[in-house]
């Protein structure tokens, strides 16, 4: 099958990445193009191979993930990442979505949901298991704050790119749909999340969503 879901996992539990690995395979849409063992080396292979999504353990021995996703994102990589961990802890998902995840799934899930979540997270959306969801809800329902940039501060393509992130769509989508390169979305997220005050592109879709984009 063409154009397959290219995924890199990143955990420091060589039983776990191989059973990951064996149930994505049963799903012909994806395909596993890496595996690493500790935060390091999944921050070189993210890098080396471009993945669509990247699976990330939170507890990882030495880097763990949040660093790991700092580093990846502070290094462009624009794949989604989704944090896959059996912390259930409200604070690590706002600290895991306020990094840069686009997701959050629980390792006690179902694995036919796991392959759901992970087709929903290619297409753009963000994924969070049922249970932690209202504590992601909870945590990015802000009001507006008086002295906060509003949309007139975007240039008309960055106002237009902020509505594609709302929708969910990805940097590579975003190019694909306005005929840009992807760098070039890169430079307009960037550029639009400092003027908006805003740390990720999923702040920026909750505060666009807040905006009625």
């Amino acid at each position: 099958m063409e154009n397959k879901i290219q995924i890199l996992l990143i955990d420091d539990h060589p039983l776990l990445r191989k059973g990951l690995s064996q149930l994505i395979a049963l799903d012909k849409q994806f395909e596993v193009v890496g595996e690493a063992g500790s935060g390091e080396e999944g921050v070189l292979s993210a890098a080396k191979l471009a993945p669509d999504l990247i699976i990330l353990d939170l507890n990882m021995r030495g880097m763990d993930g949040i660093e790991t996703l700092k580093s990846l994102r502070a290094g462009g990589v624009s794949a989604r990442v989704l944090i896959y961990t059996v912390s259930d802890n409200d604070e690590d998902i706002v600290n895991a979505i306020r990094s840069g995840a686009d997701g959050y799934l629980l390792k006690d899930m179902e694995p036919e949901n796991l392959l759901v979540q992970l087709k929903q997270a290619a297409m753009g959306k963000m994924v969070v298991s049922g249970s932690m969801a209202e504590a992601l809800a909870s945590a990015l329902r802000t009001k507006p704050e008086l002295g906060k940039p509003g949309i007139k501060v975007l240039t008309p393509r960055e106002q237009q790119i902020l509505k594609l992130i709302v929708k969910g769509l990805s940097n590579k989508m975003i190019g694909n749909k306005l005929g840009i390169a992807e760098g070039t979305v890169k430079v307009h997220v960037k550029s639009l999340l400092k003027k908006l005050m805003l740390r990720t592109r999923v702040e920026a879709a909750v505060w666009g969503s807040q905006q009625g984009l």
